[in-house]
Protein backbone atom coordinates (compact mmCIF):
# COMPACT_ATOMS: atom_id res chain seq x y z
CA UNK A 1 0.00 0.00 0.00
CA UNK A 2 1.23 3.09 -1.16
CA UNK A 3 1.84 6.44 1.20
CA UNK A 4 0.71 9.35 -0.09
CA UNK A 5 3.61 12.04 0.43
CA UNK A 6 3.13 14.86 2.38
CA UNK A 7 4.09 18.63 1.02
CA UNK A 8 6.20 21.08 2.53
CA UNK A 9 6.23 24.57 1.32
CA UNK A 10 9.14 26.92 2.69
CA UNK A 11 8.91 30.76 1.90
CA UNK A 12 11.78 32.04 1.55
CA UNK A 13 15.31 31.37 0.94
CA UNK A 14 18.17 32.86 2.74
CA UNK A 15 19.89 31.26 5.48
CA UNK A 16 17.26 30.14 7.53
CA UNK A 17 15.34 28.71 4.58
CA UNK A 18 17.72 27.02 2.96
CA UNK A 19 18.84 25.76 6.22
CA UNK A 20 15.26 23.98 6.35
CA UNK A 21 15.08 23.17 3.19
CA UNK A 22 18.65 20.93 3.37
CA UNK A 23 17.94 18.95 7.17
CA UNK A 24 13.95 18.68 6.74
CA UNK A 25 14.78 16.91 3.15
CA UNK A 26 17.88 15.19 4.62
CA UNK A 27 15.57 13.74 7.29
CA UNK A 28 12.19 12.94 6.25
CA UNK A 29 14.04 11.52 2.56
CA UNK A 30 11.28 10.61 0.00
CA UNK A 31 8.44 10.51 2.74
CA UNK A 32 7.93 14.33 1.73
CA UNK A 33 8.51 16.87 -1.41
CA UNK A 34 9.55 20.08 -0.52
CA UNK A 35 8.71 23.30 -2.54
CA UNK A 36 10.92 26.66 -1.57
CA UNK A 37 9.53 29.89 -2.92
CA UNK A 38 11.75 32.88 -3.00
CA UNK A 39 11.63 35.78 -5.29
CA UNK A 40 14.98 37.15 -6.73
CA UNK A 41 13.70 40.59 -6.94
CA UNK A 42 13.15 40.42 -2.89
CA UNK A 43 16.76 40.78 -1.30
CA UNK A 44 17.77 39.12 2.28
CA UNK A 45 18.88 40.74 5.50
CA UNK A 46 22.07 38.97 4.71
CA UNK A 47 24.27 40.56 7.27
CA UNK A 48 24.91 37.52 9.68
CA UNK A 49 28.02 36.26 9.59
CA UNK A 50 29.46 35.36 12.77
CA UNK A 51 28.25 31.90 14.41
CA UNK A 52 27.95 29.41 18.02
CA UNK A 53 29.59 25.81 17.43
CA UNK A 54 26.14 24.48 17.11
CA UNK A 55 26.59 25.57 13.59
CA UNK A 56 28.98 22.92 13.20
CA UNK A 57 26.45 20.33 14.30
CA UNK A 58 24.28 21.40 11.77
CA UNK A 59 26.59 20.89 8.92
CA UNK A 60 28.44 17.60 10.17
CA UNK A 61 24.93 15.93 11.16
CA UNK A 62 23.86 16.74 6.79
CA UNK A 63 27.21 14.64 6.29
CA UNK A 64 29.01 17.79 5.14
CA UNK A 65 32.78 18.54 6.16
CA UNK A 66 34.12 21.71 8.41
CA UNK A 67 36.89 22.55 6.07
CA UNK A 68 34.99 21.53 2.40
CA UNK A 69 32.03 24.69 4.58
CA UNK A 70 35.04 27.04 4.88
CA UNK A 71 36.40 26.77 1.72
CA UNK A 72 32.79 27.43 0.17
CA UNK A 73 31.98 30.18 2.35
CA UNK A 74 35.69 31.97 2.34
CA UNK A 75 35.17 31.39 6.35
CA UNK A 76 37.24 31.60 9.29
CA UNK A 77 37.58 30.22 12.62
CA UNK A 78 35.74 31.40 15.50
CA UNK A 79 37.28 30.89 19.31
CA UNK A 80 34.78 33.30 20.52
CA UNK A 81 33.90 37.08 21.17
CA UNK A 82 35.91 39.76 22.32
CA UNK A 83 34.20 43.06 24.55
CA UNK A 84 35.84 46.10 24.42
CA UNK A 85 34.84 48.95 26.15
CA UNK A 86 31.55 47.07 27.26
CA UNK A 87 32.48 46.84 31.62
CA UNK A 88 34.13 50.75 31.07
CA UNK A 89 36.30 52.34 28.90
CA UNK A 90 39.16 50.61 28.16
CA UNK A 91 38.08 47.19 29.81
CA UNK A 92 38.24 44.14 27.28
CA UNK A 93 37.34 40.24 27.68
CA UNK A 94 36.61 37.27 25.64
CA UNK A 95 33.62 35.37 25.81
CA UNK A 96 35.22 31.87 24.71
CA UNK A 97 33.82 28.71 23.30
CA UNK A 98 35.07 26.10 25.92
CA UNK A 99 36.12 25.79 29.48
CA UNK A 100 37.40 27.50 32.61
CA UNK A 101 40.29 25.25 34.32
CA UNK A 102 39.78 22.26 35.98
CA UNK A 103 36.83 21.17 38.47
CA UNK A 104 37.87 18.77 41.61
CA UNK A 105 36.06 16.82 43.66
CA UNK A 106 33.10 17.80 42.49
CA UNK A 107 33.35 21.67 43.12
CA UNK A 108 33.58 23.76 39.99
CA UNK A 109 36.59 25.38 39.19
CA UNK A 110 35.09 28.94 39.71
CA UNK A 111 34.34 28.01 43.19
CA UNK A 112 38.42 27.44 43.55
CA UNK A 113 38.82 30.85 41.51
CA UNK A 114 36.58 32.93 43.35
CA UNK A 115 38.63 31.80 46.64
CA UNK A 116 42.12 32.90 45.50
CA UNK A 117 40.70 35.98 43.84
CA UNK A 118 39.79 37.50 47.23
CA UNK A 119 43.02 36.21 48.32
CA UNK A 120 44.96 37.93 45.41
CA UNK A 121 46.21 34.74 44.13
CA UNK A 122 44.60 33.74 40.78
CA UNK A 123 45.06 36.01 37.96
CA UNK A 124 41.68 37.20 35.95
CA UNK A 125 39.29 34.20 35.16
CA UNK A 126 40.46 34.13 31.08
CA UNK A 127 43.81 32.99 32.02
CA UNK A 128 42.75 29.53 33.01
CA UNK A 129 40.97 29.29 29.04
CA UNK A 130 42.85 27.60 26.63
CA UNK A 131 40.23 28.97 23.81
CA UNK A 132 40.83 32.82 25.30
CA UNK A 133 44.49 31.84 25.09
CA UNK A 134 44.43 30.60 21.79
CA UNK A 135 42.29 33.89 20.80
CA UNK A 136 44.15 36.02 22.24
CA UNK A 137 47.26 35.38 20.67
CA UNK A 138 45.81 34.78 16.78
CA UNK A 139 46.09 30.94 17.12
CA UNK A 140 44.38 28.17 16.24
CA UNK A 141 43.99 24.12 15.81
CA UNK A 142 41.79 21.34 15.53
CA UNK A 143 40.94 20.38 18.85
CA UNK A 144 42.35 17.19 20.49
CA UNK A 145 39.32 14.49 19.41
CA UNK A 146 40.24 12.93 23.14
CA UNK A 147 41.19 15.76 24.99
CA UNK A 148 43.96 14.65 28.22
CA UNK A 149 42.57 17.26 30.51
CA UNK A 150 39.37 19.73 30.63
CA UNK A 151 42.30 22.15 29.97
CA UNK A 152 42.71 20.97 26.50
CA UNK A 153 38.72 21.65 26.05
CA UNK A 154 37.97 23.92 23.38
CA UNK A 155 35.07 24.65 20.80
CA UNK A 156 35.23 26.52 18.12
CA UNK A 157 32.47 28.72 15.48
CA UNK A 158 32.85 30.10 11.77
CA UNK A 159 33.08 33.71 10.49
CA UNK A 160 31.29 32.63 7.13
CA UNK A 161 29.90 34.87 4.10
CA UNK A 162 25.85 34.03 4.66
CA UNK A 163 24.85 34.58 1.72
CA UNK A 164 27.57 32.12 0.39
CA UNK A 165 26.42 29.73 2.66
CA UNK A 166 22.83 30.25 2.09
CA UNK A 167 24.00 28.92 -1.62
CA UNK A 168 26.17 26.01 -0.28
CA UNK A 169 22.21 25.12 1.17
CA UNK A 170 21.16 25.46 -1.45
CA UNK A 171 22.84 23.31 -3.74
CA UNK A 172 22.77 20.77 -1.06
CA UNK A 173 18.92 21.18 -0.57
CA UNK A 174 18.56 20.52 -4.58
CA UNK A 175 20.67 17.85 -4.90
CA UNK A 176 18.28 15.98 -2.51
CA UNK A 177 15.52 16.92 -4.61
CA UNK A 178 13.87 20.12 -3.28
CA UNK A 179 12.15 22.07 -5.69
CA UNK A 180 13.09 25.61 -6.44
CA UNK A 181 10.54 28.10 -7.71
CA UNK A 182 11.81 32.05 -8.04
CA UNK A 183 8.01 33.73 -7.85
CA UNK A 184 6.32 36.90 -5.90
CA UNK A 185 3.71 35.46 -4.08
CA UNK A 186 0.75 37.74 -3.99
CA UNK A 187 -2.39 35.81 -2.34
CA UNK A 188 -2.31 33.57 0.91
CA UNK A 189 -5.08 32.01 0.74
CA UNK A 190 -6.85 30.10 3.47
CA UNK A 191 -9.25 27.29 4.24
CA UNK A 192 -13.01 28.95 5.02
CA UNK A 193 -13.36 25.85 7.74
CA UNK A 194 -9.91 26.00 9.65
CA UNK A 195 -8.52 29.29 8.87
CA UNK A 196 -5.22 27.14 7.35
CA UNK A 197 -3.25 28.26 4.73
CA UNK A 198 -4.13 26.00 1.52
CA UNK A 199 -2.28 27.82 -1.00
CA UNK A 200 -0.14 30.34 -2.32
CA UNK A 201 -0.73 32.43 -4.93
CA UNK A 202 2.50 33.77 -7.70
CA UNK A 203 2.78 36.30 -9.58
CA UNK A 204 2.84 34.38 -12.51
CA UNK A 205 -0.63 32.87 -12.05
CA UNK A 206 0.86 29.50 -10.53
CA UNK A 207 -1.16 28.16 -7.09
CA UNK A 208 1.00 25.92 -5.01
CA UNK A 209 -0.71 23.91 -2.22
CA UNK A 210 1.05 22.76 0.61
CA UNK A 211 0.27 20.45 4.16
CA UNK A 212 2.94 22.08 6.47
CA UNK A 213 3.93 26.29 5.13
CA UNK A 214 7.40 26.94 6.71
CA UNK A 215 7.64 31.05 6.81
CA UNK A 216 11.28 32.26 6.20
CA UNK A 217 10.15 35.27 4.88
CA UNK A 218 11.96 37.22 7.45
CA UNK A 219 10.98 40.49 9.25
CA UNK A 220 7.26 40.67 7.06
CA UNK A 221 6.45 37.37 8.21
CA UNK A 222 4.77 36.98 5.22
CA UNK A 223 2.82 33.90 6.18
CA UNK A 224 2.88 33.95 9.68
CA UNK A 225 1.55 37.43 10.36
CA UNK A 226 0.72 38.96 7.30
CA UNK A 227 -1.82 36.02 7.03
CA UNK A 228 -2.18 34.79 10.53
CA UNK A 229 -2.41 38.12 12.20
CA UNK A 230 -0.31 35.64 14.71
CA UNK A 231 1.06 38.53 17.02
CA UNK A 232 4.51 40.08 18.04
CA UNK A 233 6.16 40.19 21.99
CA UNK A 234 8.22 43.20 21.87
CA UNK A 235 11.27 43.35 24.23
CA UNK A 236 12.73 46.56 23.72
CA UNK A 237 12.31 47.69 27.17
CA UNK A 238 14.98 45.69 27.98
CA UNK A 239 16.52 45.38 24.60
CA UNK A 240 16.63 48.86 23.68
CA UNK A 241 18.35 48.52 20.29
CA UNK A 242 16.10 48.95 17.22
CA UNK A 243 18.59 49.57 14.16
CA UNK A 244 21.53 48.29 12.60
CA UNK A 245 24.15 49.84 9.20
CA UNK A 246 26.26 47.54 8.15
CA UNK A 247 28.91 47.64 5.72
CA UNK A 248 31.55 45.84 4.18
CA UNK A 249 35.08 46.52 4.07
CA UNK A 250 38.62 45.36 2.59
CA UNK A 251 40.26 42.39 4.29
CA UNK A 252 43.64 43.46 6.10
CA UNK A 253 46.17 42.08 8.16
CA UNK A 254 45.72 38.36 9.80
CA UNK A 255 42.17 37.47 10.56
CA UNK A 256 41.65 37.25 14.65
CA UNK A 257 40.19 33.62 15.38
CA UNK A 258 37.40 35.80 16.99
CA UNK A 259 34.49 38.28 16.92
CA UNK A 260 35.52 41.48 18.25
CA UNK A 261 32.01 44.27 19.36
CA UNK A 262 32.75 47.29 20.84
CA UNK A 263 30.39 49.57 22.87
CA UNK A 264 29.95 52.81 21.66
CA UNK A 265 27.92 55.48 22.85
CA UNK A 266 24.23 54.09 22.32
CA UNK A 267 24.99 50.51 21.23
CA UNK A 268 27.87 48.77 20.35
CA UNK A 269 29.83 48.07 16.77
CA UNK A 270 30.70 44.50 15.00
CA UNK A 271 33.87 43.63 13.16
CA UNK A 272 33.57 39.80 11.64
CA UNK A 273 37.01 38.96 9.97
CA UNK A 274 36.53 36.78 6.32
CA UNK A 275 38.86 35.35 4.02
CA UNK A 276 37.66 38.11 1.48
CA UNK A 277 36.67 40.22 3.15
CA UNK A 278 35.70 42.03 6.60
CA UNK A 279 32.33 42.39 7.75
CA UNK A 280 31.45 45.53 10.24
CA UNK A 281 27.80 46.99 11.68
CA UNK A 282 27.09 49.23 14.00
CA UNK A 283 23.88 48.29 16.48
CA UNK A 284 22.22 51.28 17.99
CA UNK A 285 19.16 52.39 19.97
CA UNK A 286 17.68 55.03 17.53
CA UNK A 287 15.99 56.50 20.50
CA UNK A 288 19.39 57.53 21.78
CA UNK A 289 21.13 58.07 18.41
CA UNK A 290 20.11 59.46 14.67
CA UNK A 291 20.45 56.92 11.85
CA UNK A 292 23.26 59.95 10.28
CA UNK A 293 25.29 59.99 13.36
CA UNK A 294 25.21 55.75 14.08
CA UNK A 295 26.60 55.92 10.27
CA UNK A 296 29.67 58.31 10.50
CA UNK A 297 30.33 56.29 13.97
CA UNK A 298 30.51 53.09 12.39
CA UNK A 299 32.69 54.74 9.17
CA UNK A 300 34.99 56.49 11.91
CA UNK A 301 35.99 53.30 13.39
CA UNK A 302 36.55 51.16 10.21
CA UNK A 303 40.72 51.75 9.26
CA UNK A 304 40.18 49.60 5.88
CA UNK A 305 38.91 51.32 2.80
CA UNK A 306 34.64 50.18 2.45
CA UNK A 307 33.85 47.53 -0.59
CA UNK A 308 29.78 48.68 -0.28
CA UNK A 309 26.88 50.81 1.18
CA UNK A 310 26.09 51.21 4.23
CA UNK A 311 22.80 49.07 5.04
CA UNK A 312 20.02 50.27 7.03
CA UNK A 313 18.03 47.91 8.81
CA UNK A 314 15.11 48.35 11.36
CA UNK A 315 13.65 45.87 13.94
CA UNK A 316 12.25 45.58 17.20
CA UNK A 317 13.79 42.79 19.62
CA UNK A 318 11.14 40.03 20.49
CA UNK A 319 9.14 36.96 19.21
CA UNK A 320 6.59 36.22 17.70
CA UNK A 321 3.82 34.91 20.36
CA UNK A 322 3.34 31.87 18.88
CA UNK A 323 6.25 30.40 16.15
CA UNK A 324 3.69 27.13 15.25
CA UNK A 325 0.10 28.44 14.34
CA UNK A 326 -2.32 26.68 12.70
CA UNK A 327 0.00 24.79 9.87
CA UNK A 328 2.73 27.27 9.77
CA UNK A 329 5.86 27.31 11.80
CA UNK A 330 7.84 30.47 11.27
CA UNK A 331 11.37 30.05 11.51
CA UNK A 332 14.97 33.08 11.59
CA UNK A 333 13.19 36.55 11.34
CA UNK A 334 9.71 35.63 11.06
CA UNK A 335 9.93 33.95 14.48
CA UNK A 336 11.80 37.12 16.33
CA UNK A 337 14.93 38.79 16.62
CA UNK A 338 17.64 39.16 19.14
CA UNK A 339 20.51 41.33 18.17
CA UNK A 340 23.25 39.69 16.91
CA UNK A 341 25.21 40.31 20.43
CA UNK A 342 26.48 36.47 20.46
CA UNK A 343 25.83 35.43 17.38
CA UNK A 344 22.51 33.83 18.17
CA UNK A 345 20.40 34.16 15.05
CA UNK A 346 21.73 31.16 12.89
CA UNK A 347 21.35 28.80 16.14
CA UNK A 348 17.82 30.04 16.65
CA UNK A 349 17.16 28.86 13.06
CA UNK A 350 19.22 25.39 13.84
CA UNK A 351 17.27 24.41 17.25
CA UNK A 352 13.92 25.52 15.40
CA UNK A 353 14.51 22.90 12.77
CA UNK A 354 15.58 20.23 15.36
CA UNK A 355 12.26 20.52 17.12
CA UNK A 356 10.01 20.07 13.49
CA UNK A 357 12.53 16.94 13.08
CA UNK A 358 11.79 15.91 16.78
CA UNK A 359 8.05 16.58 16.88
CA UNK A 360 6.65 16.09 13.61
CA UNK A 361 5.92 12.35 12.96
CA UNK A 362 3.12 13.04 11.50
CA UNK A 363 0.86 15.90 9.83
CA UNK A 364 -1.78 15.74 12.16
CA UNK A 365 -0.92 19.07 14.03
CA UNK A 366 -2.15 18.03 17.48
CA UNK A 367 -2.20 20.42 19.87
CA UNK A 368 -0.23 18.93 21.95
CA UNK A 369 2.26 19.32 19.31
CA UNK A 370 2.38 22.65 18.69
CA UNK A 371 2.05 23.70 21.95
CA UNK A 372 4.97 21.83 22.91
CA UNK A 373 6.72 23.66 19.54
CA UNK A 374 5.48 27.27 20.92
CA UNK A 375 6.58 26.43 24.85
CA UNK A 376 9.99 25.53 23.93
CA UNK A 377 10.72 28.32 21.53
CA UNK A 378 9.23 30.77 24.09
CA UNK A 379 11.49 29.30 27.04
CA UNK A 380 14.89 29.25 24.19
CA UNK A 381 13.91 33.04 23.27
CA UNK A 382 13.90 34.02 26.94
CA UNK A 383 16.83 32.70 27.88
CA UNK A 384 19.05 34.28 25.27
CA UNK A 385 16.97 37.19 25.90
CA UNK A 386 18.14 37.78 29.73
CA UNK A 387 21.79 36.24 28.65
CA UNK A 388 21.81 40.02 26.38
CA UNK A 389 20.11 42.16 29.15
CA UNK A 390 22.76 40.79 31.42
CA UNK A 391 25.75 42.64 28.95
CA UNK A 392 23.38 45.51 29.29
CA UNK A 393 22.50 45.44 32.87
CA UNK A 394 25.81 44.33 34.27
CA UNK A 395 27.62 47.65 32.65
CA UNK A 396 29.57 50.23 35.04
CA UNK A 397 29.38 52.71 31.91
CA UNK A 398 27.93 56.45 32.78
CA UNK A 399 29.45 58.21 30.16
CA UNK A 400 26.01 58.68 28.20
CA UNK A 401 21.95 58.72 28.61
CA UNK A 402 21.94 55.33 26.76
CA UNK A 403 24.46 53.40 29.29
CA UNK A 404 23.19 55.10 32.74
CA UNK A 405 19.42 54.12 31.27
CA UNK A 406 20.60 50.75 30.84
CA UNK A 407 22.10 50.37 34.44
CA UNK A 408 19.34 52.03 36.22
CA UNK A 409 16.92 49.52 34.19
CA UNK A 410 14.39 47.16 35.63
CA UNK A 411 14.71 43.64 34.12
CA UNK A 412 12.83 40.05 33.78
CA UNK A 413 11.89 38.40 36.83
CA UNK A 414 14.16 34.96 35.40
CA UNK A 415 16.95 37.10 35.31
CA UNK A 416 16.64 38.54 38.31
CA UNK A 417 16.19 35.19 39.90
CA UNK A 418 19.90 33.93 38.07
CA UNK A 419 21.85 37.30 39.25
CA UNK A 420 20.34 37.03 43.00
CA UNK A 421 21.78 33.50 43.14
CA UNK A 422 24.90 33.91 41.25
CA UNK A 423 25.49 36.92 43.89
CA UNK A 424 25.03 34.98 46.91
CA UNK A 425 26.85 31.46 46.29
CA UNK A 426 28.80 31.68 42.84
CA UNK A 427 25.78 29.50 41.92
CA UNK A 428 24.74 29.55 38.00
CA UNK A 429 21.24 27.86 37.56
CA UNK A 430 20.78 26.10 34.24
CA UNK A 431 17.36 25.86 32.84
CA UNK A 432 15.73 23.60 29.60
CA UNK A 433 15.84 25.00 26.56
CA UNK A 434 19.32 27.00 27.83
CA UNK A 435 21.64 27.99 24.80
CA UNK A 436 24.12 29.42 27.06
CA UNK A 437 25.60 27.21 29.91
CA UNK A 438 28.28 27.68 32.97
CA UNK A 439 31.02 28.87 31.42
CA UNK A 440 29.02 31.68 28.72
CA UNK A 441 27.52 32.74 31.68
CA UNK A 442 31.16 33.23 33.77
CA UNK A 443 32.34 34.47 31.24
CA UNK A 444 29.91 37.60 31.16
CA UNK A 445 29.72 37.78 35.39
CA UNK A 446 33.83 37.89 35.03
CA UNK A 447 34.28 40.63 32.27
CA UNK A 448 31.78 42.66 34.19
CA UNK A 449 33.05 41.85 36.93
CA UNK A 450 29.54 41.06 38.77
CA UNK A 451 31.10 38.66 41.18
CA UNK A 452 29.75 37.11 45.10
CA UNK A 453 31.54 37.67 47.86
CA UNK A 454 30.94 33.86 48.87
CA UNK A 455 32.58 30.66 47.43
CA UNK A 456 31.80 27.38 47.96
CA UNK A 457 33.12 26.49 51.39
CA UNK A 458 34.21 23.11 50.81
CA UNK A 459 37.19 25.01 48.98
CA UNK A 460 38.09 25.93 52.53
CA UNK A 461 39.52 22.41 52.66
CA UNK A 462 42.22 22.35 50.22
CA UNK A 463 45.42 23.86 51.22
CA UNK A 464 45.67 28.11 49.72
CA UNK A 465 49.26 26.80 48.44
CA UNK A 466 48.38 23.65 47.12
CA UNK A 467 45.48 25.71 45.04
CA UNK A 468 47.63 28.63 44.48
CA UNK A 469 50.34 25.98 42.72
CA UNK A 470 47.53 24.03 40.78
CA UNK A 471 46.81 27.34 39.25
CA UNK A 472 50.24 28.29 38.44
CA UNK A 473 50.78 24.30 36.70
CA UNK A 474 47.27 25.33 35.16
CA UNK A 475 48.52 28.61 33.40
CA UNK A 476 51.62 26.99 32.44
CA UNK A 477 49.97 24.06 30.58
CA UNK A 478 47.85 26.35 28.91
CA UNK A 479 50.87 28.70 27.94
CA UNK A 480 52.90 25.82 26.43
CA UNK A 481 49.84 24.44 24.28
CA UNK A 482 49.36 27.96 22.82
CA UNK A 483 53.24 28.17 21.86
CA UNK A 484 52.44 24.27 20.06
CA UNK A 485 49.83 25.71 17.76
CA UNK A 486 50.04 27.52 14.16
CA UNK A 487 48.77 30.92 13.83
CA UNK A 488 45.14 31.51 12.10
CA UNK A 489 46.12 32.74 9.18
CA UNK A 490 48.55 30.08 8.72
CA UNK A 491 45.72 26.86 9.39
CA UNK A 492 43.29 28.79 7.22
CA UNK A 493 46.06 28.86 4.07
CA UNK A 494 47.20 25.25 4.85
CA UNK A 495 43.61 23.52 5.23
CA UNK A 496 40.83 25.34 4.14
CA UNK A 497 41.69 28.54 1.80
CA UNK A 498 38.96 29.62 -0.48
CA UNK A 499 40.13 29.51 -4.18
CA UNK A 500 40.84 33.45 -5.59
CA UNK A 501 37.64 35.30 -5.60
Amino acid sequence: MSVQKKKIVIVGGGTAGWMSAAALKFHFKQLVDITLIESSDIGTVGVGEATIPTIRNFYLGLGLKDLDVMRATRATCKLGIQFNDWLRPGSSFIHPFGLYGQDSQGIEFHQFWLKLRKQGLADELGKYSLGVALAEKNKFTLPAKNPPSSLSVFDWALHFDAALFAQYMREFSMSLGVEHLDAKITKVNLRESDGYIANLSTESGATVAGDLFIDCSGFRGLLIEEALHTGYESWQKWLLCDSAQAVQSIAHGTPSPYTRVDAKTAGWQWKIPLQHRFGNGHVYASGFMGDEEAQQVLFNAIPEQTISDAKLIKFTAGRRKKAWNKNCIAIGLSAGFLEPLESTSIALVQTAIEKIRTLLTNFDFDDAVVNEFNETTALEYERVRDFLILHYKATQRSDSEFWRFCQHMEIPESLSHKLALFKSSGYVVNYRWEMFHLPSWLAIFSGFDYLPDNYDMRVDAFPEAQLAKSFAKMQASIQQAVADTPDHDAFIAEFCAAEKY
